[in-house]
């Protein structure tokens, strides 16, 4: 893929010149949803699916952006002066939404780009394409500029930036965390309150990480997934009142069940209360994979999807179906939605017998159900963003 990434590159912008590419990888996460802008913990893991770049350095400041995935807009054209979101900027808008951060912290910028990109994560599948070229961007910068003092979490922080900043989606730090510090065979057990971070092996004897795209994209996930996020900020607000904390983070399920009574609403109850039992569930999921305890790892994932449909309602009928479909199916260890919410993928952890039977079998009862065609992506885990070669 690279090298025909590469043939379009020189065919578009000319064969003069030194080209250098990169890439940078997608994540699954495999539990810890919606916890990470509530100072719980997460357990994301890199996949070996990601996004390429082809970049050549420009003597002036022009900005020249193709995309393989999307073709049909051809080559867009701005420059280092104009970093700035446009509508009509498309998928550009985050990689110049990086450049706009590394321009805030100081670290200028001297001359423009020609970049060629292809990506083999699904777009809108909820593994995290966005993060992805917005790590991929901070890796070709800290390389093109001699920015060798900007470490890989501080290039997750200023992707983290450039989306909530610039893009206008409040998201967490997972997802480009994940991007920039995975490593192959291994999930980030990550505290997002501190960043303190530790890997754990995930070495799967008899069983497969399975991704279950439902090709479905609900048009409402940015817009409540900054409901969810101001929902969860009055929630500790109030809580606030009775106990010192900082996050939702800071409470076991005891100390919430013994202050929740302060929680005004209804709804902000709920959603507090998911991120509080689904951050103790991934303290306890990463405890179980340490012990080799497969067999409780999966019932954590199970009850995850349930908190994650009832308490905090990101799922939708859909990604229901496909993990009710999972869950009733033996030889399935645990399956649970993955991602923003409101369609894209499940996460489903299947033994190595199973796996064909998995997927022909919820394949065709989904498509008779939702007239949809699923996608399943039988994943490993890689290793995090980096620089790939010169040519």
């Amino acid at each position: 893929m690279l090298n025909k990434l590469i043939q379009e590159f020189q065919k578009l912008y000319g064969a003069e010149g030194e080209l250098r590419t990169y890439f940078a990888p997608g994540r699954v996460n495999l539990i810890g949803e919606h916890t990470d802008y509530n100072g719980g913990h997460v357990f994301p893991c890199a996949l070996t699916l990601g996004t390429y770049a082809v970049v050549r350095d420009r003597e002036d400041r022009g900005l020249r952006f193709y995309s393989m995935n999307f073709g049909s807009l051809g080559v867009l054209e701005t420059s280092l002066d104009d970093l700035v979101p446009h509508k009509e900027a498309s998928w550009t808008n985050y990689p110049k939404g990086v450049m706009w951060a590394f321009e805030k912290r100081g670290f200028h910028l001297t001359h423009g780009l020609d970049i060629a990109i292809f990506g083999d994560i699904p777009a809108g599948s909820g593994l995290s394409s966005s993060a992805s070229l917005e790590v991929l961007t901070g890796i070709i910068l800290k390389d093109t500029f001699g920015f060798d003092q900007v470490s890989m979490p501080e290039i997750a922080l200023i992707g983290q930036d450039s989306e909530n900043n610039f893009n206008g989606c409040n998201c967490g730090i997972m997802d480009q965390f994940a991007s920039a510090m995975g490593r192959k065979d291994h999930a980030i057990f990550l505290d997002t309150s501190t960043l303190e971070y530790q890997y754990a092996p995930v070495l799967l004897e008899d069983a497969k990480i399975v991704i279950t795209n439902s090709k479905v994209k609900h048009s409402l996930v940015n817009s409540a997934y900054n409901d969810r996020r101001r929902e969860c900020e009055t929630a500790l607000s109030d809580l606030q009142t009775v106990t010192q904390i900082k996050t939702l983070g800071d409470l076991s399920n005891e100390a919430f069940e013994s202050f929740q009574s302060a929680i005004k609403d209804p709804v902000c109850l709920k959603r507090a209360r998911h991120a509080v039992h689904e951050n103790q569930r991934t303290i306890q999921a990463v405890e179980a994979l340490k012990n080799n305890d497969i067999a409780l790892f999966g019932k954590l994932m199970n009850a995850s999807h349930e908190s994650l449909k009832t308490d905090y309602e990101v799922s939708c009928p859909e990604i229901d179906l496909l993990v009710d479909l999972a869950q009733a199916m033996p030889g399935v260890i645990g399956s649970r939605i993955t991602g923003g919410g409101f369609g894209g993928c499940t996460v489903s952890i299947v033994k190595n017998d199973t796996v064909d039977r998995f997927v022909k079998e919820i394949g065709s009862a989904y498509q008779k159900e939702t007239g949809h065609e699923a996608e399943f992506y039988i994943v490993e885990i890689g290793d995090g963003a980096r620089k790939l070669q010169e040519v």
